[in-house]
């Protein structure tokens, strides 16, 4: 055996520098081997005495070497000679682990031939000199322990190496689990996941690789001039995304036992399902290209292989929630959904989904329809069922929390993620509404899930029942009204009042209740704003008791006075408002009563329209009026009293 470089040193040093070589050099003599076809021939100069085939292969050899290196040849050739003794010996191995090729390694070390033991071969050679009794018994470092060494002290020791052992073992994993060299190489490999990469291949030193003055690294006191280097704890995604799903599955469960982070985790599987589904990297951007490469080697994985690793990947990924994102998981609910995986996963990722909507966008819950059967553009009741998923975890932790607010470190409000997902199903109903293939129940029974209080405005609310309206011209006034009566006309905003109140699409019922909130709402702000001037008049100093304001305040009372007068103007206009308001509720009233008396000999369902509609606000809209009147004389007594003030100062001046 020739062993390069030389064992007697110390085992660190051993450990990096052929770790860095990642090979082993066997035997002395030159090659003899020639192949020809789809034969080997040893060209010694004695003629060959056995032939053993292996799958498609042929081998001349001759039967001392083999005979002194391997039991199984020993018995396999004293069978074939006690058969056909005056023939030539043959024997035929078809299970040989890693075939013909891992043969061809065999044959030369059992002939002394020179041959290199690396990452690449050592597991198959492993497994072959297994299969095939290469023990001690047969000759002194024979096979088994020669690989037994490299896969141990070198291989095993190295990232990178382990890396390539462990994707060997996918051709020979029957053989490779039965001599547990697949469980070392993942458990090497989850051991070094947590280990800082710049130290593989490097002495080990107990507080981490030594540094010069000039703060490079330092190797047996020599200085290499290399910079330490700063990894992030993913450094081994890419590297781990190029094993193959069970492999990679073992790795997982592997890292999952050593205490690697949940989330770290999570963005290895993360990672790997990027490269190997291109429907992901469609919408999100392919990660280092990697899909890219994959297609121009044709290795794509095809749509049933895209379809079971889906599968495995949801029940891979952790449950906890958060430690992939809503996008991700919308990616491999589409993808899903269109390589029709089954319907556990799609309700799995749908759950999923659910736990995490408020981080979602619009763009993620506008997901089209991928079946034949559903009529709508988009996907409706998926987007009910994460709702529905959604609801019932936040009525879970909810607990005694205020359901639209919650105070945040700094002391100010933040929006509750109900309040959020109320936002984004409104969005999502605006969008999906000019859809005519979408009926009003499934649309009224999206928009009724989301609970009332998670919705401070019904201004989105509002937009999106204006927009379906406005393209399902076609629909009754009966569904019209129960579509109006899922937003609250007291939730709605200034704007919004002023919209609906010209809005020919919706109800009569519902613009008369827009147009008394909006009432309300005008005679609010007027009362704020003459809470307002009384609160500046009050402040004001006045030249007898208080003395004359200082000269740097002169400034400062010119503004107060001005913004009076602004305030005094807006009121105006306010004021002119309501009189219009109410003037057009007094007209539509008496139009409704006009109709109701005409209607009512030959219809009976006219009769009920002035008390559902005029006589139900008449107290309503009188006392409206009488406050009118005595807001205009409280205003007017406030005027005088105001100008008289004035008078007295000027006098006083």
């Amino acid at each position: 055996m020739n062993l390069s470089p030389q064992t007697d040193r110390n085992d660190s040093w051993f450990v990096g520098i052929v770790a860095e070589m990642a090979c082993m050099k066997l035997g002395s003599k030159t090659d003899a081997f020639q192949r020809r076809g789809q034969a080997w021939f040893c060209t010694t100069g004695l003629p060959s005495d056995i032939v053993v085939e292996v799958g498609e292969m042929t081998f001349h050899l001759h039967k001392f070497p083999l005979l002194s290196r391997s039991g199984i040849i020993e018995k396999l050739v004293a069978e074939a000679s006690s058969e056909n003794a005056e023939e030539g010996c043959l024997i035929q191995m078809p299970d040989l682990p890693g075939g013909a090729k891992t043969f061809e390694l065999v044959a030369k070390f059992c002939y002394g031939v020179k041959l290199e033991l690396t990452a690449s071969n050592v597991v198959p050679l492993s497994c072959a000199a297994n299969h095939l009794e290469m023990t001690e018994e047969y000759g002194e470092d024979n096979l088994i322990s020669q690989t037994e060494m490299f896969l141990n002290q070198v291989v095993l020791h190295n990232w990178k190496d382990s890396l390539r052992a462990l994707q060997t073992c996918e051709d020979v994993i029957s053989y490779a689990d039965d001599l547990n060299i697949t469980k070392r190489c993942v458990e090497s490999l989850a051991a070094k996941a947590r280990t800082d990469p710049n130290l593989f291949g490097w002495p080990v030193e107990p507080g981490g690789p030594m540094q010069s003055p000039g703060g490079s690294v330092l190797w047996n006191g020599i200085s290499t001039g290399a910079r330490p280097k700063h990894s992030s704890s993913d450094w081994w995604y890419d590297d781990a995304s190029t094993l193959s799903l069970p492999l990679f599955k073992r790795l997982i469960s592997a890292m999952e036992a050593r205490g690697i982070k949940q989330e770290i985790i999570a963005g290895s599987i993360s990672y790997y399902c990027k490269r190997y589904l291109p429907g992901l990297n469609r919408r999100q951007g392919a990660v280092g290209n990697s899909s890219t490469r994959l297609a121009a080697l044709g290795s794509v994985p095809s749509e049933d292989d895209q379809k079971l690793l889906i599968q495995d990947i949801d029940r891979l990924l952790p449950a906890q929630k958060g430690l992939v994102s809503t996008k991700f998981l919308f990616g491999l609910l589409r993808t899903a959904m269109i390589l029709k995986a089954d319907p556990a996963c799609i309700s799995s990722l749908e759950r999923r989904i659910g736990l995490q909507l408020d981080q979602a966008t619009l763009e993620d819950l506008l997901m089209p329809t991928f079946s034949y059967t559903m009529e709508t553009l988009y996907d409706v009741d998926c987007v009910q069922r994460i709702l529905d998923h959604f609801l019932a975890m936040d009525q879970a932790v909810a607990g005694g929390a205020s359901p639209c607010s919650v105070h945040n470190g700094s002391g100010s409000l933040s929006l509750t993620p109900i309040t959020m997902v109320a936002k984004l199903i409104d969005g999502y109903l605006a969008e999906v509404a000019p859809d005519i293939n979408l009926k009003p129940p499934k649309f009224q029974a999206l928009a009724a899930a989301v609970p009332e209080y998670a919705r401070p405005l019904d201004d989105g609310l509002y937009r999106a029942i204006d927009i379906f309206l406005k393209s399902h011209a076609w629909v009754p006034e009966s569904e019209r009204e129960q579509l109006c009566r899922l937003m609250d006309c007291q939730k709605l905003s200034l704007e919004a009042c002023t919209h609906a109140a010209q809005n020919e699409r919706l109800p009569l019922r519902v613009i008369v209740q827009v147009l008394f909130f909006e009432q309300l709402q005008l005679r609010n702000s007027i009362a704020g704003c003459f809470l307002v001037s009384e609160n500046l008049e009050g402040s004001r100093p006045l030249r007898g008791g208080g003395g004359l304001p200082a000269s740097g305040e002169g400034g400062g009372w010119t503004t107060t006075v001005r913004e009076n007068q602004v305030l005094k103007v807006g009121m105006d206009n306010m004021r002119m408002r309501v009189y219009e308001l109410e003037k057009e509720c007094s007209n539509m009233k008496q139009e409704i009563e006009k109709l109701g008396r005409m209607k009512v000999s030959s219809s009976g369902a006219w009769g009920n329209v002035p008390k559902k509609l005029g006589l139900s606000f008449k107290s309503q809209m009188c006392s409206a009026q009488e406050g009118s009147v005595s807001n205009r004389t409280s205003m007017s007594g406030k005027s005088e009293k105001t100008k008289a003030r004035r008078g007295k100062h000027k006098k006083n001046q």
